[in-house]
């Protein structure tokens, strides 16, 4: 990408989206085309391609999607596979047709099948069964990745597909109940300290490890591979280590200083046991992530303290679950 290429962020406001225009414009991009879902229905084929033959983006970055923690993603099924397909598929048609010189699409690492050998490499996808409670939003996943491997097997087209495991940081969703694993976290903990409770409830038993990624460093990441990566691989983004969620629960609470205890709802899904991706081929591209969990976590909390989130209604919170 050169500084005055036309780099168009589907998703600017949701917590990858915006994280890519800061970096964009800490690296001194900027002529970057956003717009508004008002402004914007991706949903909208007609308008998706109105809007690529009338702006013409050089580069597209397609950040865009309906996210939400387990039990949302597992209550919403179809929504999930609906929302999710028919707004990247937009996106990635209309990149083809109006002649996007390169396109990057976000997946998830939920792509991956619940049993595949940990740490996880690209080479697994499509090697088994799913975990059941996210289906809907990885088959939606998987289907756009295998469309942009299609128009660069069919067509040449320079679009490529990055796999990022779970991430937090500024811009993420806290809602109570829609939010993933650590915003939904540090509100319960926060929310239990300025209560005075005696314990916080953390969903799960526990045991299941997982990997994190502050979302800046993802940022960073899908720079790097934009500039100097071409082909139809995927490429997972992650640290390559992971923590319990009981240990994460610790550190959280450390972080947000609460002194009660913590309790485990084991009624609630723990999801897949073990999920670490296997990092390999963005390191040779020579990234590497920055922050450490904790370094991560303190600093998003403080992020967060400071723009009032957990003063925010849970229906304003909400709103924010729209994009990645």
């Amino acid at each position: 990408m050169k500084k005055n290429s036309k780099i168009f962020i589907a998703g600017h406001r949701g917590l990858v989206g915006s994280a890519i225009v800061r970096a964009l414009r800490e690296k001194g991009y900027e002529n970057l085309i956003v717009r508004t879902r008002q402004e914007l229905d991706l949903a909208d084929q007609r308008a998706v391609s109105d809007f690529f033959k009338q702006e013409k983006p050089e580069y597209v970055f397609l950040a865009a999607a309906k996210v939400g923690g387990i039990l949302f993603n597992q209550r919403y099924q179809a929504d999930f596979l609906y929302e999710n397909l028919i707004t990247a598929t937009n996106v990635i048609n209309s990149a083809f047709v109006h002649d996007t010189k390169k396109l990057l699409f976000l997946g998830s690492s939920c792509i991956y099948p619940k049993m595949a050998p940990q740490p996880i490499k690209e080479e697994s996808l499509l090697s088994g069964p799913l975990e059941p409670t996210n289906e809907g939003y990885a088959i939606a996943k998987i289907a756009c990745l295998k469309l942009c491997e299609k128009y660069s097997q069919q067509y040449g087209r320079d679009f490529i597909s990055v796999m990022p495991t779970n991430l937090y940081g500024p811009g993420d969703n806290f809602h109570p109940e829609h939010s993933h694993v650590i915003p939904g976290m540090m509100r319960r903990f926060h929310e239990a300290k300025m209560k005075g409770a005696t314990s916080v409830t953390t969903w799960g038993t526990g045991t299941p490890r997982r990997e994190f990624l502050h979302v800046d460093d993802l940022a960073a990441a899908l720079l790097v591979v934009m500039d100097s990566y071409t082909g139809q691989d995927i490429i997972n983004v992650g640290t390559g280590e992971d923590v319990t969620l009981r240990q994460l629960s610790e550190t959280m609470r450390e972080i947000v200083g609460f002194d009660g205890e913590i309790e485990f709802d084991t009624s609630k899904p723990d999801g897949m046991m073990r999920k670490v991706l296997d990092v390999s081929k963005v390191n040779a591209l020579g990234w590497r992530p920055t922050y450490s969990l904790v370094d991560g976590l303190r600093a998003t909390y403080s992020w967060a303290l400071a723009n009032g989130i957990f003063s925010d209604t849970p229906s304003t919170q909400g709103k924010q679950s729209a994009a990645v």
